[in-house]
């Protein structure tokens, strides 16, 4: 007799359709995502991404049923714990990622929360009116006192080290100071992609930083191709431009006389003699000469 009830049976078959579909299958963490934030996040991906939170029994079962089609979706089993949700998309896992990140804000601290990193008060006045309030922060370990009619806080103090249990008394603190440490949002877990995994320290790059280096690369491996002239239809022409540039400077530099050197040559034999007749005194070589080479003779003799 089979007693598995039809909801589950459907929803099985749904999550199977779209795994089998999708061309990227994901796990997301959405532990401690408030209901409001997550209609709002659905609303923010809708159309490009499908978020269904279901079961993890049932996500599973339809991974079972799919795994004959899509080599290696299964590995997706072993990060399905907790409060998960599957995301199928047309998108990329890197693109996915992007977009998962995207739906993350800052939030309160509730009592209880874990700080993800030190959770720091400024010193400073505080938009509080003196009264209890001073206590209160006091209460919290947060050092405040009132100065000139002010509440202030004395001195910038680390109230949770990265790792710490928040306390309730400081999280109502930190919410009425308007800050808010703890990040909500969904958090990518796996990808799934043509039988490859991507996971969150995989996909987390610096996209600016990646095709720089992409740029630099091409640029180093063309230099290469040129300058080892290894011809393809990129570096043809700049090896032959290299080529003429390295023939003509061995042809000047080797005093062999063809059409491109000749004049510069000549050039360079002007410039030489040049240099070295202005070493000469001028009465050595005389008005005539000076005259053909263009040069004024300025050492003339006075007569007396």
């Amino acid at each position: 007799m089979d007693t598995v009830p039809a909801w589950k049976k459907e929803e099985v078959a749904r999550l199977t359709k779209l795994m089998k579909y999708s061309p990227v299958v994901a796990v997301v963490d959405i532990e401690n995502i408030p209901s409001f934030q997550m209609q709002q996040m659905r609303a923010r991906l809708r159309g490009s991404v499908n978020l269904i939170v279901s079961r993890n029994t049932l996500i599973e079962r339809a991974l079972d049923d799919v795994s004959s089609d899509r080599e290696g979706i299964l590995n997706l089993k072993e990060h399905l714990g907790g409060q998960t949700a599957l995301v199928t998309t047309d998108l990329n896992p890197f693109k996915l990622f992007k977009r998962m990140e995207s739906t993350k804000t800052s939030a309160p601290a509730r009592g209880g929360d874990i700080a993800p990193e030190n959770i720091k008060v400024e010193k400073g006045d505080t938009p509080f009116k003196p009264g209890p309030i001073v206590g209160d922060l006091q209460k919290a370990g947060i050092p405040a006192s009132i100065q000139s009619g002010k509440v202030r806080i004395n001195k910038t103090k680390v109230v949770a080290k990265a790792g710490e249990s928040i306390s309730s008394d400081l999280a109502k603190m930190l919410t009425r100071l308007d800050i808010n440490p703890i990040t909500v949002g969904l958090d990518l877990k796996i990808a799934y992609e043509d039988g490859t995994l991507f996971d969150k320290e995989t996909l987390d790059i610096d996209t600016d930083k990646y095709f720089e280096d992409l740029k630099m690369a091409s640029q180093s491996a063309f230099n290469l191709s040129v300058n080892a002239a290894y011809p393809t239809s990129l570096n043809t022409e700049s090896i032959i431009m290299k080529a003429h540039r390295d023939a003509f400077s061995l042809a000047f530099n080797t005093d062999i006389m063809v059409d491109e050197t000749v004049k510069l040559k000549i050039s360079q034999a002007h410039k030489d003699m040049l240099s070295i007749v202005a070493k000469l005194d001028p009465e050595i070589l005389g008005s005539e000469l000076m005259e053909k080479l263009g040069l004024e003779q300025t050492n003339e003799k006075t007569e007396g």
